[in-house]
């Protein structure tokens, strides 16, 4: 059984953890298909264009590629997304391009996010461990209230998750060992490879990340030290006071 006097910091992954990325995605693409594409469903696009978030990542991790940030890699694929729904992208200005790009900036929390949040910051150091760039984090923080103690993650490492030195690295700017923090995520890939680095585990149910016919993280693969329902569920269990 994990004691919680043991954790002295959270590290949190972002993306449909702490924030509903595909709303927040989908509600900024609505007025861009209307221009552009009035046939296309947003939810359809944001789907697609997140299906480009790990290949691209991994041509990183696999060294073929030298490290850029999200950013980058979002409008990459943003791109070949719009291509592959025979989009003309020539016709699209560059600035327009950037501010959808940038809908990933704007994503909002889930409702029981900001509280929960608050809740463990009381106790413990809380900061994102997100394959999201510095500037991404920081502005979605910045307009959705997100009570980070620090911005780290990918581009701090220059690396991507789930590379170990991605959650060792972080441990160690933190002044910690990986069995005083524990990796916080509703993904189960995301938590095998923080235990396999040392740190503990808390998986987050979100039944809908991916929409209302979501198949994947419904449930926790393996015995983490919590398991919980959303991050009030996880203050609670880790003995925070409301």
């Amino acid at each position: 059984m994990t004691h919680s006097s043991e954790i002295k910091a959270l590290l949190f992954d972002v993306f449909g953890t702490v924030v509903d990325w595909r709303g927040g995605v989908a509600r900024d693409l609505r007025p861009f298909l209307g221009r552009h594409a009035a046939s296309i469903d947003a939810y359809e696009f944001a789907d697609a264009w997140r299906r480009q978030y790990v290949p691209a990542m991994g041509e990183i991790r696999s060294g073929r590629r030298p490290f850029v940030r999200l950013d980058v890699l979002h409008r990459e694929n943003l791109l070949k997304v719009l291509a592959d729904y025979g989009i003309d992208v020539s016709s699209i200005p560059a600035d327009e391009l950037d501010a959808l790009n940038h809908s990933w900036h704007r994503l909002d929390p889930w409702p029981d996010s900001i509280e929960g949040l608050l809740r463990l910051k009381r106790r413990f150091m809380i900061a994102p461990l997100s394959n999201g760039n510095i500037r991404l984090i920081l502005d979605m923080a910045k307009r959705a209230a997100l009570p980070w103690d620090a911005i780290l993650g990918a581009e701090v490492v220059r690396a991507y998750k789930p590379s170990p030195q991605v959650y060792l690295e972080t441990v160690e700017i933190l002044g910690l060992e990986p069995s005083e923090v524990c990796m916080v995520a509703a993904h189960n890939s995301d938590l095998a490879a923080a235990r396999q680095c040392g740190l503990k585990t808390a998986f987050v149910l979100r039944s809908t990340e991916h929409g209302p016919a979501q198949k994947t993280d419904l449930h926790a693969e393996q015995a983490w030290d919590f398991i919980t329902t959303d991050l009030n569920d996880l203050a609670t269990q880790i003995g925070c006071p409301t």
